[in-house]
């Protein structure tokens, strides 16, 4: 028997941005599953610590169609957000190995449009999500308006507080603080506009094996929002 989602909609930090939280969110999750430990998974740009494979556009379609309206009315559209790209990804950079920009928090572009869908296929032993303020220009979103501040701003951190350790972030650090926390769960799904400031909070003994048969296995969205 078939399990209803479950939504409920969150407003995190001092910007209130929405967070939509998802449970059951698909019927068949195991299926996803089987799907995704068949694939082969390649390097995604240089700034992603781990490995995607790309979604076939049809099952993605039909992912997304009982969300869309919800997606629409929670953040602002008036038609449906646009699919950019979808991938299984996994992360198997080992902390020693990160370069200093993927031990901070990251957003996904400038763009308030972008939206995000993290669905988790994996339980909280795999780790969640985490969203940040930063801390010297009290940015929870990084917009192109504000994108130079923010660099400088970094840059000035780092001369103070030296680079982060090469871990990934978890809680508050001397530069952000932690203001959002979302466990894992299976058949989860977190959807937030791409330019709030997150990372994946991973537990300590996370196996940084590429075999998607073992590793955090996740499905990541990317829309765009159209008014």
């Amino acid at each position: 028997m078939t399990t209803a989602p479950t939504i409920r909609i969150e407003h995190i930090g001092r910007e209130r941005q929405p967070i939509i939280i998802i449970d059951d969110f698909v019927p068949e999750p195991d299926r996803m599953r089987t799907a995704a430990e068949a694939l082969d998974y390649r390097p995604m740009g240089r700034h992603y610590p781990g490995l995607r494979a790309e979604v076939p556009a049809h099952d993605i379609e039909a992912y997304l169609a009982p969300v869309q309206d919800l997606i629409s009315h929670v953040f602002g559209y008036s038609r449906t957000p646009e699919i950019i790209s979808a991938g299984y990804s996994i992360v198997t950079t080992r902390p020693a190995d990160l370069t200093p920009i993927q031990r901070l928090p990251h957003f996904d572009g400038w763009e308030a449009e972008r939206i995000a869908l993290l669905h988790y296929l994996d339980g909280a032993d795999k780790g969640g999500t985490a969203f940040y303020r930063h801390r010297s220009t009290g940015y929870e979103t990084i917009s192109a308006d504000r994108h130079a501040d923010y660099d400088a701003a970094l840059h000035r951190d780092v001369a103070r507080h030296g680079l982060p350790s090469p871990a990934y972030i978890s809680g508050n650090t001397p530069l952000f603080e932690r203001i959002g926390h979302y466990a894992a769960h299976p058949n989860r799904a977190l959807i937030y506009r791409g330019h709030l400031l997150h990372c994946a909070d991973l537990p300590g003994d996370l196996d940084f094996t590429p075999d998607p048969r073992l590793a955090r296995l996740t499905v990541n969205t990317f829309l765009m929002g159209r008014s």
